[in-house]
């Protein structure tokens, strides 16, 4: 096999991986396990643009065109961030179909009132419900969806969310809603809680109002992510990182934005056990503004085992267990008297035009790095005028904010690997309290790249099968063959594929032996 100029050889195809922070926009291209090359820019205003200046800079640095390029792969906190920052979430009503039960604790109940001044009280419950058997304790009151669909047009109501009892059992009630809406408001983005899945009802219908007030943004960002990447010429569109370490399609993210909230962290971990080869360890991510610390868990991210909340909303998403605190490399560093600060504000994306080593008057955590001689970044004569004890007393707050941090998650007093990654990792010398080892791998500081460039395909099947007919373990293996068919149809390589997810629900309201079926597949990207 020839080898082309830049060292890889001529048949290559490279896969893309690209972080987009809240402060920086990370981009790796890998031949197989090689990192060929990384970029970091700042996040700009218009997200697409500064991912084309971050790919348009690799592509450039590494020889390499985007026709050699066989995946794109992007993580992103946008939509996340979007909820926590009450910003461009679109105008969202929920009907609930329930009635007469549930009417105890109501739609959106103890929710922020910032945040519903953002998204509207819009809230309606119906007639019609079934008890966790599949059998109906109420026939659905189709004249009444339609009253209120006619009432959302005239509200302005841009997105909503449809809810019912035991959706995953009877997910045809709140099909039967969808259709009734669209037929008479179909300008309005619809979510179903039976797609998002889970059996408790305010939990689950908590995740699809979240998931619709984000639905018309992230049609936005999508839609201008894939014109970005065909105006640079690459012929394959992108995929996302989603909660759970593995790859969706833009079109699922268009419509499941949410299942994307935690793929930052997520990438962040899986990166750094990638970098490192280690398969247990504790991951110290420090970006511009925070630092994530989680634990990676036989490779892959540990998950909580209790409910999460999502900008103070309860929801039933398995996320992964991260503790955030607040010091990144753009945290102010302030003085009071004896007393310093550090964070929680940040200059964030702004840390090369305001940060003092770049010539700006912020006192930020990078410049107390710089000027204690733990990094070497941009004009070091610019802090020599910070006095002596202010930089080790910064330094060592820095340090037990990240220890103290560690001891939290910490399950066992036992020591542990400690991974540090992200741009930020600079800020921490090479000594932490409670590590067996402190890893500072190669690309550390585009780990959450890395984590999205080797991201895995999942293959989904959600069927009914009748298990009279055909026989409970005949039906498993055809659901388990049609999930593996369709990872490999979305990118897997046939030999990695794996079950790792196998779920049943009778559907006991059928006088027939019929059984929904989920299985879930997933495997290495060919």
């Amino acid at each position: 096999m020839t080898k082309a100029s830049n060292g890889r050889s001529s048949a290559s195809k490279l896969r893309l991986g690209i972080d987009v922070g809240g402060t920086n926009t990370d981009a790796v291209l890998m031949d197989g396990d090689n990192v060929v090359g990384a970029v970091k820019r700042a996040t700009s205003e218009d997200i697409a643009q500064g991912v084309i200046d971050a790919v348009t800079a690799l592509l450039d640095e590494t020889s390499s065109s985007p026709s050699e390029v066989s995946r794109v792969m992007i993580g992103t906190t946008q939509f996340v961030n979007a909820f926590l920052q009450r910003r461009n979430l679109a105008r969202t009503a929920v009907l609930r179909a329930a009635l007469p039960k549930t009417d105890g604790v109501p739609p959106k109940v103890c929710w922020p009132e910032d945040l519903l001044a953002k998204i509207g009280h819009n809230v309606h419950m119906v007639e019609g419900g079934a008890f966790y058997t599949g059998k109906d304790y109420r026939t659905l009151d189709t004249d009444a969806v339609a009253r209120i669909a006619a009432q959302l047009v005239e509200d302005g109501v841009e997105s909503l969310a449809i809810s019912s009892v035991f959706a995953p059992i009877r997910p045809d009630l709140e099909e039967a809603i969808a259709d009734i809406v669209a037929d008479i408001a179909p300008g309005i983005a619809i979510t179903k809680s039976a797609d998002l899945g889970g059996v408790g009802l305010v939990d689950r219908e908590n995740a699809a109002i979240i998931n619709a007030s984000l639905v018309p943004f992230a049609h936005q960002v999508v839609a201008s992510m894939q014109g970005a990447f065909r105006d640079m010429g690459f012929a394959v569109s992108p995929l996302y990182s989603q909660n759970d370490g593995t790859l969706i399609t833009g079109e699922r993210a268009e419509a499941f934005p949410i299942l994307t909230c935690a793929a930052g962290p997520t990438n962040s971990i899986r990166g750094a056990g990638f970098l490192t080869g280690s398969q247990d360890a504790v991951v110290v991510d420090i970006g511009g503004t925070t630092t994530d610390i989680g634990f990676l868990t036989k490779g892959f991210p540990r998950e909580t085992s209790s409910a999460n909340y999502i900008g103070g909303v309860r929801t039933n998403f398995r996320m992964p267990d991260i503790l955030s605190i607040a010091l990144g490399g753009g945290s102010h560093v302030k003085t009071d008297g004896d007393n310093i600060s550090i964070g929680p504000e940040s200059v964030g994306f702004r840390l090369t035009e305001e940060a003092m080593i770049f010539g700006g008057t912020a006192t930020t955590a990078t410049d107390i790095a710089v000027g204690s001689g733990l990094a070497s970044l941009g004009d070091v004569t610019k802090v020599q005028s910070l006095p002596d004890d202010l930089l080790k007393q910064a330094v060592g707050m820095m340090q037990h904010m990240v220890e103290d941090a560690i001891d939290q998650m910490r399950s066992s007093a036992k020591p542990i690997d400690v991974i540090l990654v992200g741009g930020g990792s600079i800020l921490i010398g090479n000594d932490l309290r409670g590590a067996a080892r402190l890893l500072r791998p190669e690309h550390a500081g585009v780990a959450n790249a890395v984590g999205a460039a080797i991201a895995q395909v999942s293959g989904r099947i959600d069927k009914l099968y009748d298990y009279g007919e055909a026989g409970r373990e005949a039906a498993l293996e055809r659901a388990k063959s049609d999930a593996i068919a369709n990872a490999v149809s979305a990118g897997a390589t046939e030999n990695t594929v794996e079950i790792v997810d196998i779920e049943e629900l009778p559907m006991t309201h059928m006088q027939s032996s019929a059984v929904q079926v989920r299985v879930n597949a997933v495997g290495e990207l060919s």
